[in-house]
């Protein structure tokens, strides 16, 4: 197995724990009261599961995301550097469009 697989393996099983710990928990606690309901149990036990899976979404989504953008390009330079800021007209005239840059 790559270790990329392995650690979503590992962050899959943790999730189930913690799920399960938490689920259990809140189903424990409302039988010991008297007031347990099973579509309330229900929601407590899927509740965290879906947190747990939309969380996981939006991280993945977010990596995407950011391996998606442009690589960073640098430039270094040696020496002086000059930077020509004169502007350029374009006129175009004509039905064969004839373009004369000229520099002011």
């Amino acid at each position: 197995m790559s270790q990329r697989a392995t650690d979503a393996s590992a962050l899959m099983l943790s999730g189930g724990v913690a799920t399960a710990l938490v689920g259990g928990t809140a189903s424990l606690v409302m039988v010991a009261s008297g007031s347990a309901d099973l579509v309330v149990c229900a929601i407590v036990v899927g509740a965290p599961t879906a947190l747990v899976l939309a969380l996981g979404r939006l991280v993945g989504r977010a990596k995407a995301a950011a391996e998606a953008g442009p690589a960073t390009h640098h430039h270094h330079y040696n020496g002086d550097v000059v930077q020509d800021q004169r502007s350029i007209t374009t006129t175009t005239r004509g039905v064969i469009a004839n373009t004369r840059n000229q520099t002011r």
